[in-house]
């Protein structure tokens, strides 16, 4: 094999990993793991492994089917994304995705009949997301924050133990949605371009802001009470304290002061790493 050939394939690799937004995935792993940590077990240990790995394959499938119906959304708002770019062709990621889903599926049945289900409806919400629900004024928004919330229930599944997964999930959904409505800001001009019609198109940017703001300050209050009713612990509230809803209130300071698409790329961005926070201080919470 030449090196020509070698470049070539290793940039076809590393076009497919793009395409998977990994640290998506690892926060969907991370999620379905904690939701079963949280429930005082993690036994079986195999079952939780088939989770994570079923929802992972199941987040890098969705990631690759919303690529592949946003390629022209993406070659305006994010023409860095492999398929938007060049590097992979549409029918490729089409293929991939549909593997994908069909194994993170399959990883579920490995699980037990619930994961089975949760997967299979799961795959299908988010099939049907990328196809039509995107297009939606807040359907779209609503389906993505159901199917991350799925991920904290998924790991109570696991170890059947699901109840004990629902403020974890309850959390998740509501976190998910304000930065959905805030990137259906950000990607007016493209979603615009495509004849999308999202919340801030058919209703002003400023009303979704406002929407995304009054959803966050919800949030901000729900996080005291695990803490007031004494399920998580003193390291719970401190990082929340300090690190989560102190950089939620950062973003919705800044979103207002300059919503343009360049500084809410950069505000989600931010959400997305203050995910980790939130999970570790769920994961200390038990402690």
């Amino acid at each position: 094999m030449s090196r020509e050939t070698i470049t070539i394939n290793l940039s076809k690799l590393k076009s497919f990993f793009l395409l998977c937004r990994p640290l998506n995935v690892l926060i969907g792993m991370l999620s379905i793991f904690i939701g079963a940590f949280i429930t005082g077990t993690i036994h079986p240990v195999m079952k939780v492994l088939y989770a994570c790995l079923s929802g992972g394959m199941i987040a890098t499938a969705a990631n690759a089917i919303n690529d592949f119906y946003d390629i022209e959304i993406d070659r305006i708002n994010k023409p860095h994304r492999p398929i938007a770019a060049g590097a992979i062709r549409p029918a490729d990621a089409f293929r991939f995705s549909i593997i994908l889903f069909l194994i993170g599926v399959g990883l579920g049945y490995l699980v037990n009949w619930k994961a089975l289900v949760v997967s299979g409806l799961s795959a299908l919400l988010l099939f049907y997301y990328s196809f039509r629900l995107k297009r939606t004024v807040l359907w779209g928004n609503l389906a993505v924050s159901l199917t991350t919330a799925l991920a904290f229930i998924y790991g109570g599944i696991a170890v059947d133990r699901m109840s004990y997964a629902l403020i974890p999930a309850a959390f998740s959904f509501f976190y998910h949605l304000g930065r959905e409505i805030i990137k259906d800001i950000e990607d007016v001009k493209g979603d615009r371009a495509d004849h999308i019609v999202t919340l801030p198109i058919a209703h002003g940017e400023k009303l979704a802001l406002r929407l995304a703001t009054a959803i966050y300050l919800l949030l901000i209050g729900l996080t005291f009470l695990p803490y007031l009713f004494q399920i998580f612990g003193i390291y719970y509230l401190l990082i929340v304290l300090m690190v989560v809803d102190g950089v939620i209130l950062y973003v919705l300071f800044s979103a207002w002061r300059n919503p343009d698409a360049k500084n809410l790329s950069r505000l989600n961005l931010i959400l997305k790493l203050n995910m980790f926070a939130g999970l570790i201080a769920i994961y200390l919470g038990k402690y």
